[in-house]
């Protein structure tokens, strides 16, 4: 069952200008991070302040303009679970684990209809996730790669899966075969990068921090995905997550997954998911009860963050990374979409 949390309050004190970035960073499609699953459980618990500084976030807007906006975080109760589970044993394999478990949708009903719809293309080479009328999640290093913008990240577009319509016998030129998506190219208003996600905040590339907000120019009018916090690998069933995008080595196509998760810390979830770059910045989803309904309901519960190679036992290993969204993360999230936190009090 999805279990309500009562969300703590991201409230916006004071905004004012940067200067604008270079765009000239490369996108990086796989990460090397100095923290991982033994370093992530010694981490000490973030203080409040700490909290205001990598919680306060960037906004660059689609004429290159970028803005600081510094937050207070209101009614925070930190999270008295445990940081850790039982861990399966480590492998030690690419992004593909032994046998290639993935699907590729082809059938339009499919590719067009919820829950697939949901997935869009990121020009900057990444996937994401439709979570409004108008706003993407996807994973922050697709866009920043903790010190500049990427290039390619001033004139973002986010690429909507479209089937053709039926009135259009002509074949256009360069036309998809069938089972191929097209896409609906929108323009990005604007984007937000949480400040956590900075080198000069977090000392080095944090992980936990790794997600992003696009506002799109104009309303897709599409079904979208709704937030939900992330719960404990135990209360998951069969601990299985399921998310969709759009990976490099099957160009065109929406590959499906799902696996369960190996570990978890307070932020993380390392799993062996196969998958590819271009499907980062995907949203992971989860299908639980509605509280005293019958009702099943889809939602995102992680951003996939990509390949990681983390240090386990003085050794480094590979796993398939995801951040979790927690309740601070839902209600900074929430308050990127709404503009305000009144309608983020319950998630």
């Amino acid at each position: 069952t999805w279990h309500l949390k009562k969300i703590p309050q991201i409230v916006s004190e004071r905004t004012f200008s940067l200067d604008s970035p270079k765009f000239e960073a490369k996108t990086k499609l796989e990460l090397n991070s100095v923290c991982g699953i033994e370093c992530q459980r010694r981490l000490p618990v973030p203080s409040s302040s700490d909290l205001k500084d990598l919680l306060s976030y960037e906004t660059v807007f689609e004429n290159g303009t970028r803005t600081l906006t510094e937050v207070n975080v209101l009614g925070l109760v930190l999270d008295p679970a445990g940081n850790t589970t039982t861990r399966r044993s480590s492998r030690k394999k690419r992004q593909i684990y032994g046998t290639d478990s993935r699907f590729s949708i082809y059938d339009k009903r499919f590719m067009t209809n919820f829950p697939f719809n949901t997935a869009v293309k990121v020009s900057t080479g990444c996937s994401g996730i439709l979570i409004s009328p108008k706003h993407v999640l996807t994973a922050a290093h697709c866009l920043h790669n903790g010190k500049d913008y990427v290039k390619g990240s001033k004139r973002l577009r986010v690429g909507l899966m479209k089937t053709k319509s039926r009135g259009d016998g002509r074949k256009r030129k360069g036309a998809k075969r069938n089972g191929m998506p097209s896409f609906q190219w929108t323009r990005v208003k604007s984007t937000h990068i949480p400040k956590g996600w900075f080198k000069g905040v977090s000392g080095d590339i944090a992980l936990d921090y790794d997600y992003a907000v696009l506002e799109l120019k104009r309303p897709h009018k599409r079904k979208y995905m709704e937030l939900g916090i992330s719960p404990t690998i135990k209360m998951m069933p069969g601990s299985m997550i399921h998310f969709s995008g759009f990976d490099n080595d099957r160009s065109g196509q929406l590959v499906y997954r799902f696996c369960s998760i190996s570990d978890e810390s307070n932020d993380l979830f390392y799993q062996y998911c196969d998958a590819e770059p271009g499907s980062t910045g995907s949203g992971i989803y989860l299908r639980l009860k509605e509280p005293n309904k019958k009702k099943w309901k889809r939602k995102i519960i992680a951003v996939y963050s990509g390949h990681q190679w983390v240090d386990v036992n003085g050794e480094q290993q590979d796993y398939n990374v995801a951040v979790r969204i927690t309740p601070l993360k839902y209600a900074q999230i929430c308050f990127w979409i709404h503009g305000n936190d009144k309608n983020c009090t319950q998630g």
